[in-house]
């Protein structure tokens, strides 16, 4: 009951009247204002199953208004019962800091609004997988069970460590000269465009494709990720680096101007890594190899120059704030479903594995969808995952999943990071 004493307390502007809850309302919206200058969204189901979904989006530069769910799949949750609630972060850019304390504002607006419901489930995209993955750490968390799809749970820090390999090996080996940024980013934009200019350039050669390959592969994309398109053959090496090419850009050189202003400084960094043991832990050495062979290009003095290239380091001060917002702990207090495609390009399927991995089996289980593309997931899967979760909650146990979920085991997080332990 603390929870609910504390949300209820919450000052809040809440829009409409209170009417009674659970009693097969005619479906129905809510909006209104929040502490600290955010705003909230929420609908009801003409006939509610009692359980609230707080939904948190993914990143965007501007905070654009609430909303109570995805657009893509909020009908399907309505029709299904449940009643949703989001709010716009009251923040766009890397709103981590913002979002935690807005999105439990948020319930305490429904609960007002709309009375207490009988629980409270996470569900969020991308960056907002990760503020899901944040509430469900917290203590006396607003959330009975969280939901995390196509997310970056792997955390803040080990997430840009990773995408600041790629876009080192690929500066180093295939741009030196071509004025891309890997810190203190002046314009992400334009950092994209160089980057993107220099991608065209390398995926026309044979010794441009090896090298994409490998700095794809320390960044840890997948070898799929055309939403439409079949899944490369394992041996196809060819394919691969093409599928990688797709998203390189987008899943490499991520924002990284807002994260730097607001944590006051580079907060990534790459001294002391070994790139020769990093590429030989992702268990891809062997594409990497064979792109190289076929390119007629020494892998092991590429390593080297990379071995050899100035490094880059962080700000103390930068690296703590992006550990505070956020980097989890992988200890949560409520039971955590993840869910992602075997085939994102843009956050890392390495992500998850790290997480789950991390959390060794506190209550948190990934699932797996034989598909590619950033959260391109049906309504099915959405409806499906919460399901489940549901059915956690109620029996303690994870129940056998739809035939849909596979059995997959995607490249390890090369650069795993958890907040309070230690970061390769």
């Amino acid at each position: 009951m603390g929870k609910w004493i504390a949300l209820l307390a919450a000052p809040l502007l809440l829009a409409g009247t209170l009417p009674l809850a659970g009693q097969g309302l005619a479906q129905e919206s809510a909006n209104g204002d929040l502490p600290g200058g955010g705003h909230w969204a929420a609908q009801m189901p003409a006939r509610w199953n009692g359980t609230l979904l707080l939904w948190s989006r993914g990143y965007s530069p501007a905070a654009n208004g609430a909303e109570a769910a995805s657009p893509a799949h909020r009908q399907a949750l309505l029709d299904a019962g449940y009643a949703l609630v989001g709010s716009d972060y009251g923040s766009g850019g890397w709103a981590l800091a913002e979002a935690v304390p807005a999105q439990r504002a948020a319930v305490a607006a429904f609960v007002q609004r709309f009375g207490k419901p009988r629980r409270v489930i996470g569900w969020g995209f991308s960056m907002g997988g990760l503020v899901t993955t944040a509430l469900a750490e917290q203590p006396d968390s607003v959330l009975d069970g969280a939901v995390s799809v196509c997310s970056s749970m792997g955390g803040a820090v080990g997430m840009m460590n990773m995408a600041l390999d790629g876009a080192f090996a690929f500066r180093t080996l295939v741009a030196p000269d071509a004025g891309i940024e890997l810190t203190r980013v002046t314009d992400d934009r334009a950092n994209g465009a160089r980057a993107q200019k220099a991608l065209d350039a390398a995926m026309a050669t044979p010794e441009g494709r090896a090298r994409v390959a490998l700095a794809a592969v320390l960044a840890g994309l997948p070898g799929w990720t055309t939403q439409n398109g079949p899944e490369p053959a394992k041996e196809d090496a060819e394919a691969q680096v093409a599928e990688m090419a797709k998203t390189f850009v987008a899943g490499v050189f991520l924002p990284r101007g807002d994260q730097e202003r607001r944590a006051g400084g580079p907060f990534s960094w790459n001294d002391g890594i070994d790139y020769r043991r990093q590429l030989s832990l992702s268990g891809r050495r062997a594409m990497v190899e064979r792109l190289y062979r076929a390119a007629g290009l020494d892998l092991e003095k590429d390593l080297d120059r990379l071995a050899g290239a100035e490094r880059v380091t962080a700000e103390p001060a930068g690296v703590r704030y992006m550990m505070d917002h956020y980097t989890p702990t992988a200890r949560p207090l409520v039971p955590v479903l993840a869910v992602q495609a075997i085939g994102d390009g843009m956050t890392s399927p390495s992500l998850q594995r790290g997480y789950v991995d991390a959390a060794k089996g506190r209550a948190v289980k990934g699932l797996w969808v034989r598909s590619a593309g950033h959260c391109r997931f049906g309504p099915e899967v959405i409806v499906s995952a919460i399901n489940q979760m549901g059915a956690r909650l109620d029996s303690g146990r994870w129940p056998k999943p739809p035939a849909f979920f596979i059995r997959h085991t995607p490249p390890p997080m090369l650069r795993p990071c958890i907040r309070g332990g230690q970061c390769r």
